[in-house]
């Protein structure tokens, strides 16, 4: 059981442990001679109680543990750095394996906890308002990575707010639907009984509208919620601000968010910022009120958190009230969303991995 390290999927170098599927566990174990349950115990350990080392694994002998020691790797996420807001938001700087940083967000609100989560290194997109979006996409995060993202955050809402956490949302760094295979897989482990158990209408996945994807995403019948970052129902306006959108007109957007209904029977929410001359305008209200008429959906209102480099204002408050009665007299519900932590900028839009320079704290 000692010998030269089995070769995986080919490769000389060894695998993260993280990245096998249970069934790869499993021939790997019946290949050195050990009961395939034990692939349940290896999940258990990694999922559940997110161990950071072979040696933490007791109910495995030692000559098991040495042995995926040996053949595997066990790498893990870790805080590099965190910064704490007034209104008690905490953004955390988390150092991957590769050294690339990412920031995830608690947001504490009345007795609820959200964890705010990133998928990519950078972004796929260009949104014009949105600080990361002016970052270079580095990478997708692992399966993996997600998860324990989430993982990490659970433990530190049981530590600051002594409670576990109530929302996870995919609205960090990145475009989720870009990163589509493994951001799937980590919302099955979320609300898997081998995971964190979270019941999936806790989970938002917020894109820009991507709409080849938001109906795949409507086939997995994950049970979770989805919002769209609209922020204008005119298309030559949105290409203004989010120019990837020239590739992917509104009639397009939404007939796919009509099959994500139909699929789900689950609203979809808008995402819509009010920006000073831009979409302030009575024309822009209106036609905000047709298309959410043309599919089951509501509007959640954003307040505008300034990013470096752009010269965006919030439109005036007079502004936004036309629009919440008008959409309240359409039957369309709205709300509105105050920023939190952007005294730090964990707000949105605003994360872009300020507090990479800051020093390493641990969880």
């Amino acid at each position: 059981m000692t010998g030269d390290p089995i070769v995986l999927n080919n490769k000389t170098s060894k695998k993260n442990i993280r990245d096998c599927a249970k069934d790869e566990l499993e021939s790997f174990l019946h290949s050195v001679g050990e009961p395939p349950y034990r692939a349940s115990q290896i999940d258990q350990w990694l999922w559940q109680k997110n161990i950071s080392s072979f040696e933490q694994m007791t109910n495995l002998s030692l000559q098991l543990r040495s042995v995926l020691k040996e053949n595997f790797d066990l790498n893990s996420l870790d805080i590099h750095s965190s910064q704490h807001s007034n209104d008690r938001t905490i953004k955390y700087s988390i150092r991957l394996p590769d050294n690339c940083l990412i920031e995830a967000v608690l947001i504490p609100v009345d007795n609820r906890v959200t964890a705010c989560i990133s998928s990519q290194v950078g972004c796929s997109l260009d949104c014009t308002f949105c600080a990361t979006a002016k970052m270079k996409r580095t990478r997708n995060l692992s399966k993996w990575e997600l998860y324990q993202q989430v993982f990490i955050l659970q433990h530190m809402s049981f530590q600051h707010y002594q409670m576990p956490l109530t929302n996870v949302v995919f609205m960090g760094m990145g475009e989720p639907l870009m990163n589509f295979k493994n951001v799937v897989n980590c919302l099955q482990m979320i609300s898997s009984p081998h995971g964190l158990m979270m019941s999936p209408w806790r989970v938002t996945v917020s894109t820009s509208g991507i709409p080849k994807l938001i109906r795949k995403l409507a086939d997995q019948q994950l049970g979770i919620r989805l919002a769209v970052s609209l922020h204008s129902a005119n298309q030559e306006i949105r290409e203004k601000i989010m120019p990837f959108s020239k590739r992917f007109p509104l009639d397009e957007l939404l007939e796919s968010l009509i099959y994500w209904y139909n699929k789900t029977k689950q609203k979809i929410t808008f995402e819509y910022l009010v920006l000073r001359d831009i979409n302030d305008t009575h024309q822009d209200i209106d036609q905000l009120l047709e298309y959410c008429k043309r599919v089951p959906s509501k509007v959640n209102f954003i307040e505008y958190n300034p990013v470096e480099g752009d010269d965006f204002q919030q439109a005036d408050p007079s502004v936004l009230e036309l629009y919440k009665k008008t959409l309240k007299r359409g039957r369309i519900h709205s709300t509105f969303r105050s920023s939190r932590g952007s005294d730090i900028d964990a707000a949105c839009g605003q994360l872009a991995n300020k507090l990479a320079s800051k020093s390493s704290n641990s969880i």
